[in-house]
């Protein structure tokens, strides 16, 4: 009984605490502060002190975004892009995450390098997924360190660079990235941008394998990397 209370009133801290945090972002957010805006469309994406409400949360994003702000400029590229809170646009979505990625978002980088690669809301254009997957790969962002290894070992918008490729998906594999660690394990194998390890192509490849890439107990088996 004890415990059912403590946890009723945890609720109903936890309860006014978000509420009255929203009451004071809405008010600064409706004076035009653009950091407000976007954590108040933050919190009508999330339903944090209030109910889940996609079309606020778009709103409040663009009020944000149109002030400059690039986390809000990324998230209204998202909505724009999935449909949620608007209809899907996604000229709308490569023009706010172009706002976003040119002050250096690594995220929205990395969007618009796959709508690049893609041609999503603007002329498939390898080269310049490359450079922005670059731009979000040196800033870390796992996804996009991976997406590049591809663009080096397969020579798509950049000449092939095994050396590239094994750099770039070591990056990705080392934030546990599961398809770079099996990509990492087989150009240790067969020592392609690196010198030839079994040791380390056993260690990525059974990595691999635990974060849940099923094609790497394939390998696994295949190669007979138990033996290393």
């Amino acid at each position: 009984m004890k415990t059912n209370l403590l946890i009723l009133l945890l609720f109903f801290i936890t309860h006014f605490s978000y509420a009255q945090s929203f009451n004071e972002v809405k008010q600064s957010a409706e004076q035009g502060d653009a950091i407000a805006q976007f954590n108040l469309g933050l919190m009508y994406d999330l339903g944090e002190g209030t109910l889940t409400d996609y079309k606020q949360a778009f709103y409040w994003y663009k009020k944000s975004a149109e002030q400059g702000y690039a986390k809000a400029q990324y998230n209204l590229g998202v909505m724009y892009d999935l449909g949620e809170g608007t209809l899907t646009d996604y000229k709308q979505a490569f023009y706010w995450y172009k706002k976003s990625a040119e002050q250096g978002y690594a995220k929205a980088q990395y969007n618009l390098g796959n709508m690049y690669a893609r041609g999503e809301g603007t002329l498939t254009d390898k080269k310049q997924a490359v450079y922005w997957f670059k731009k979000s790969a040196e800033q870390g962002h796992a996804e996009a360190q991976y997406n590049l290894g591809n663009r080096y070992l397969n020579g798509e918008g950049t000449l092939t660079d095994y050396k590239q490729a094994f750099y770039w998906y070591k990056q990705s594999a080392e934030q546990g990235h599961a398809i770079a660690q099996f990509n990492l394990g087989l150009m240790y194998y067969r020592g392609e941008g690196t010198l030839t390890d079994k040791k380390q192509a056993a260690f990525w490849i059974k990595k691999s394998y635990e974060n849940g890439y099923e094609e790497a107990k394939d390998i696994w088996d295949k190669y007979e990397l138990y033996q290393y």
